[in-house]
């Protein structure tokens, strides 16, 4: 069996070399890799393609192996598994508990704030753009919860069309 994934590893000397490290391990081979670290994300990760072969419980091995390391998978056999969002809040965000704002968006399983971006005015009104990364289908489950902190909080909240 073959699995082709797309991978998204942060672009520091090593973290290819340990995502590469226990496939074979796992009784699979690694047929091609493709590691462009030219093209670099907002947050400076890097994608790697894979094509792995193997017997598929040792392909499910991998892609466990990859989950407890923490690798997040972008993509698998062309089907998109996680995606990028992104949502602006404006207000007084630093006096609302911006720590709380983000825990409580990361509560939602499958659901990681990877940037939280926070423009200050002085005493006056701030905003803040947030990077969520989310598996897929979940993408009005997140605009809606972060609408509810939104609201709590009293800030404006402003999505991505």
């Amino acid at each position: 069996m073959r699995i082709d994934l797309v991978l998204e590893l942060m672009d520091v000397p090593g973290q290819l070399v340990s995502v590469l490290e226990p496939i074979s391990g796992l009784g699979a081979n690694l047929v091609t890799v493709i590691h462009k670290r030219d093209v670099k994300n907002e947050n400076g990760l890097i994608p790697v393609q894979l094509t792995l072969e193997g017997e598929k419980s040792n392909l499910n091995q991998v892609i466990k192996r990859f989950n407890e390391l923490g690798v997040s998978i972008l993509e698998m056999d062309g089907v998109i598994k996680k995606e990028k969002i992104s949502t602006i809040l404006i207000g007084h965000i630093i006096d609302r508990d911006i720590r709380d704002t983000m825990d409580r968006i990361n509560q939602l399983d499958g659901v990681y704030v990877v940037g939280f971006d926070i423009q200050l005015d002085g005493e006056h009104k701030s905003s803040a753009l947030i990077n969520i990364e989310i598996d897929v289908d979940k993408k009005q489950i997140v605009f809606d919860r972060v609408e509810e902190i939104a609201k709590q909080k009293e800030l404006l909240m402003i999505n991505e069309v």
